[in-house]
C-alpha cells in the first residue's frame, strides 16, 4: 500500500501561524507530543475497563518513551496506547479539522496578528512538530485486532506520502529529524529540562534516553574493561521520568506534613520550610485539585510573584495564570491542576470568563477559610506566623475586597507591648482613652519617646512599618469610614494632657521661642503633659504627612520631607527645662544661653520625629559641643 496526496489545508497560511508560534513558544512542540501519547494510553485504558478490548490484559503496562537520537538528529516520541489505523491518520493528520483555510483565517486572522496561539483548538498540536523537525515520520498500529500498520511522512509542505508501515506492537511512533530552528532541543540537558518542565506529573510513565553518539560509544568500549570505570550502565533499570501520581491527587486525611515538605522542596526547589499549605480538593460544580503553599519570604515581598503551576490533567500548561489564579494569590507558590479547564488553544489560553471566574472565587475562598480557621483553631500559633503571611493578607485585602471581607476579623497587628491584637480588639481597650482612632507607629527607633509616653500612660498603638502598610491602612479607612489611623507622632491624644497651661504662661513660652528662632516661621503649641519628662515633641498632622509621603513616591520630594509650617512644636509646660527657660526670658546676660537651648529644644523634639538633614546635623552636632564646653566650664569655675 503506497498513497501520496496533499494537506487539506493552505501551507502559505498554516506553516505561518505555526511559525509565528514558535516564535513565542518555541518549547511548545514537546508538551504537545507528549500529551498526546498519554491521552492515546489514556483512551485505550478506558476501552480496557469498558470491556471493549478484551484481548488486551486489564494489567497491561503502559509507558511513553522520548529518545534522543543526536547522531542522526532525531528525537522519537514512542507510546503503546490506542494506535491509529491508516484510515485514522487520514482523518486526524491529512484533513486538518476545520472547514476551509480561508474561513479560518479570516475568523482567526485577528488572534494570529495579536500573537495569539490557535494551533490547539483544531486539533492541530501535532503539526507543533514542525517548529523544530523538518521532517516528521508516523509510524503507528492500531490496537484493534488483526489491524494493518501505517506509516506517514512529511517534509513540511503539503505533500506527505503514507504507505504501510513496520510497526509490530500496539501504538504510535513520531520520529521528527530535526531543522535548523530546533537544534537547541538536540541537547540532552535541554530537552530533558522541557520534560520535566511540562510532563513531570502526566498519568503514564515517561521515560527519557538519551542514545550515544558512535564517538561516545567507542569512548565507552575502551573503557569496559577497566576495572576502575565507574561509568558502566549495564544492569541499570530505566526509571520514570515524571511522577504519575502527584500529591494533590491524593485525599488531605491521606497526606502527612512530610509529604507535602518533600514535595515543596522537590517542585519549587526551595529548601525552606513553607509556613503552612492548603490542599485544595473539588469535585462539583468543576473539578480542581491542588496545593497552595505560604512560602516564608526572607525579605517583604522579596518577589512579587511566587509561582503557580497550573496544570490540565498532570499536563503542565503555565506559571501564575492570573485569570484563573487571583492576582494577590499569585505571591504563593504551589500547583493547580484543573481537569476541566476551558482551554482553546493548544492547552495554554483560556475561554468562558464565567467559569475561570468561579474557580478563581472558589480559590480565594478556600484561602480565607484556612485562614480564619487557623486564627479560630490556634491563636497563639497564628499569631506567631502572623508575621510572615502578613504581606500576603494585606496586599490580597488591597487587591479583592471579597477576600478581605472574608479575613477582616482574622487579619492581626502587633502593638507595641509585643503581643498581637484585632482592630476590633484594639478599639475595645482603648475606648476611655480615645475614639475610632487606631495609633501607630512606623519605625520604634525613630519614634520610640512617643511610644515610651504611651506606655507611661497605658495607651497603645500597633506596629505598621512596612511599604505596604501605607496603601493598607489607606484602603482601610476606605472600607470603614468611622475608623481612623493616626501615626503615634501626628497628634496628642486627650489622655496625654494634664489640665491645660494659663492663658500667660502659655504666650510667654510661644513668645520665648519665637525670639530664639529668630522670625522663623514654625507653628509652637503650648500644652501641659502628663509626662514632665519630656520638654518638647514634633507633630505633624496625618494628612501632611501622607501627603508628602505620596509626593516623594512620585519623584516630588524627599524621604520625611515636609514643609516648615506643617509641623508644630509641642511645648510642655510642666517640664522644668522650660520653666527654667520661661524664668530666664528678662535675663539679657543669659540671652544665647536661652537661644541656644531653645534651639537644642526643637532639634531634640525633631530628632524623634524624623531625621534631621545634612545642614540641621551639623548644627545640631556644633551646638551639642558648645553645650558641653559651657558645663564643663561652668563645673570648672564651681570647683
Amino acid at each position: 500500500m503506497s498513497e501520496k496526496g496533499t494537506l487539506s489545508i493552505n501551507s502559505e497560511n498554516i506553516l505561518p501561524i505555526i511559525k509565528k508560534w514558535l516564535y513565542s513558544d518555541s518549547d511548545i512542540f514537546v508538551r504537545e507530543l507528549v500529551s498526546n501519547a498519554s491521552d492515546a494510553i489514556t483512551k485505550l485504558r478506558k476501552l480496557v475497563d469498558l470491556g471493549e478490548a478484551p484481548h488486551i490484559p486489564a494489567d497491561a503496562e503502559y509507558k511513553i518513551e522520548v529518545i534522543l537520537d543526536r547522531e542522526s538528529g532525531a528525537i522519537i516520541f514512542r507510546d503503546n496506547g490506542i494506535g491509529m489505523s491508516a484510515e485514522e491518520i487520514k482523518k486526524y493528520i491529512n484533513e486538518i479539522a476545520f472547514s476551509g483555510a480561508n474561513a479560518f483565517l479570516e475568523k482567526y486572522k485577528d488572534k494570529m496578528e495579536g500573537g495569539g496561539d490557535i494551533i490547539g483548538h483544531f486539533g492541530l498540536g501535532f503539526y507543533s512538530a514542525f517548529m523544530a523537525a523538518d521532517k516528521v515520520t508516523i509510524e503507528s498500529l492500531s490496537y484493534l485486532e488483526g489491524a494493518a500498520p501505517a506509516r506517514w511522512e512529511c517534509s513540511g509542505g503539503v505533500e506527505f506520502e503514507m504507505s504501510e508501515g513496520s510497526r509490530d506492537s500496539r501504538g504510535t511512533e513520531i520520529t521528527l529529524h530535526i531543522g535548523e530552528d530546533g537544534k537547541d532541543f538536540l541537547e540532552e540537558y535541554k530537552l530533558r529540562g522541557v520534560l520535566t518542565k511540562y510532563c513531570g506529573f502526566i498519568p503514564s510513565p515517561l521515560y527519557f534516553e538519551s542514545r550515544r553518539t558512535e564517538e561516545e560509544l567507542k569512548e565507552e568500549a575502551e573503557h569496559v574493561h577497566d576495572e576502575n570505570c565507574e561509568h558502566s550502565h549495564e544492569g541499570d533499570e530505566p526509571k520514570p521520568i515524571n511522577d504519575t501520581h502527584p500529591l494533590w491527587l491524593k485525599q488531605p486525611n491521606e497526606c502527612a506534613d512530610d509529604e507535602y515538605k518533600e514535595f515543596y522542596h522537590k517542585v519549587f526547589m526551595d529548601f525552606a520550610e513553607p509556613l503552612f499549605w492548603i490542599h485544595l480538593n473539588m469535585d462539583y460544580p468543576f473539578r480542581l485539585k491542588g496545593i497552595l503553599y505560604f512560602p516564608k519570604l526572607k525579605h517583604e515581598l522579596e518577589s512579587i510573584e511566587g509561582q503557580v503551576k497550573l496544570y490540565n490533567n498532570q499536563v503542565f500548561i503555565a506559571d501564575n495564570v492570573k485569570e484563573v489564579i487571583p492576582e494577590f494569590l499569585l505571591l504563593l507558590k504551589g500547583a493547580l491542576d484543573c481537569p476541566d479547564l476551558p482551554l482553546n488553544v493548544s492547552r495554554s489560553f483560556l475561554q468562558n470568563d464565567g467559569y475561570v471566574s468561579k474557580m478563581s472565587g472558589y480559590i480565594t475562598k478556600k484561602v480565607a477559610d484556612k485562614l480564619t480557621g487557623l486564627f479560630k483553631k490556634d491563636r497563639e500559633e497564628y499569631a506567631k506566623t502572623f508575621p510572615d503571611i502578613a504581606p500576603f493578607v494585606k496586599y490580597g485585602c488591597i487587591k479583592d475586597r471579597g477576600f478581605y471581607d472574608k479575613i477582616k476579623d482574622s487579619v492581626l497587628y502587633k502593638n507595641i507591648s509585643g503581643g498581637f491584637v484585632t482592630i476590633a480588639e484594639y478599639l475595645e481597650a482603648a475606648k476611655e482613652k480615645h475614639e475610632n482612632t487606631v495609633y501607630y507607629v512606623s519605625n520604634e527607633n525613630q519614634q520610640a519617646r512617643y511610644i515610651k509616653m504611651f506606655r507611661d500612660f497605658g495607651m497603645d498603638a500597633v506596629v505598621l512599618d512596612t511599604n505596604l502598610d501605607a496603601p493598607f491602612i489607606s484602603y482601610l479607612e476606605s472600607y470603614d469610614y468611622n475608623v481612623k489611623f493616626r501615626r503615634i507622632d501626628s497628634d496628642l491624644a486627650g489622655a496625654l494632657k494634664d489640665s491645660a497651661p494659663s492663658k500667660e504662661a502659655a504666650e510667654e513660652t510661644e513668645a520665648l521661642f519665637k525670639k530664639a528662632f529668630g522670625g522663623k516661621e514654625l507653628k509652637i503649641s503650648v500644652e501641659a503633659l502628663q509626662s514632665a519628662d519630656i520638654p518638647a515633641l514634633m507633630l505633624l498632622s496625618e494628612q501632611s504627612r501622607r501627603m508628602s509621603e505620596m509626593s516623594h513616591m512620585f519623584g516630588g520630594g524627599l524621604p520625611g520631607f515636609a514643609p516648615a509650617n506643617d509641623e508644630t512644636l509641642v511645648l510642655n509646660s510642666n517640664n522644668r527645662l522650660i520653666k527654667a527657660l520661661l524664668a530666664l526670658k528678662d535675663d539679657e546676660s543669659r540671652a544665647d544661653d536661652v537661644t541656644m537651648i531653645c534651639e537644642q529644644v526643637r532639634d531634640l523634639a525633631r530628632l524623634s520625629h524624623k531625621p534631621l538633614d545634612v545642614e540641621e546635623m551639623n548644627r545640631f552636632m556644633a551646638r551639642s559641643g558648645e553645650i558641653l564646653e559651657r558645663l564643663a566650664g561652668n563645673a570648672k569655675e564651681e570647683t
